[in-house]
This record gives C-alpha cells, sequence and structure tokens, in this order.
C-alpha cells in the first residue's frame, strides 16, 4: 500500500500513515526498514497485516536512498 505518514510520537515509538483514500493504519517505528530522521510528512510504502502498517519503506530522495543502501550492502566491488 501507499500513503503518507501524519503523526509520529517519538517518545512512545508510533506513529499513523494516512493512505490516499482517507484509510489510517498505526504502525511501530521499529517497521521502518530505511529511517531516516523526520517522518512525518513523508511518503511510504507499507505492507497491512491485522490492521497494522508492516515493513515500511520510506519514499524520500531518490530511489537509491529508498532501496539502493539495502540492495547494494551485500555487493562486492
Amino acid at each position: 500500500m501507499h500513503g503518507q505518514i501524519i503523526k509520529f510520537r517519538d517518545d512512545l515509538g508510533f506513529g499513523v500513515i494516512r493512505t490516499e483514500d482517507g484509510s489510517r493504519f498505526r504502525f511501530k517505528g521499529n517497521e521502518i526498514r530505511n529511517p531516516n530522521g523526520k517522518l512525518i510528512g513523508i511518503d511510504a510504502d507499507f505492507l497491512l497485516e491485522t490492521g497494522r502498517a508492516k515493513d515500511i519503506i520510506l519514499m524520500h530522495g531518490s530511489t537509491w536512498n529508498a532501496f539502493g543502501s539495502s540492495a547494494h550492502a551485500g555487493a562486492s566491488r
């Protein structure tokens, strides 16, 4: 699914993602696979499991920022 992080409480480690149709899903901060500072207002792709967002990928910057670091982590040069 695709949505935008609209709330995050760092002190509690929980947030809310709103999808384009207005649905809202809670998530735990440790479900973010590529954390990078500011969360509120960032677009995210995620899986939905038992009504909660899981395996969240932040979609900020270029595609390489979102996927490149984990894809090349094991690559040899």
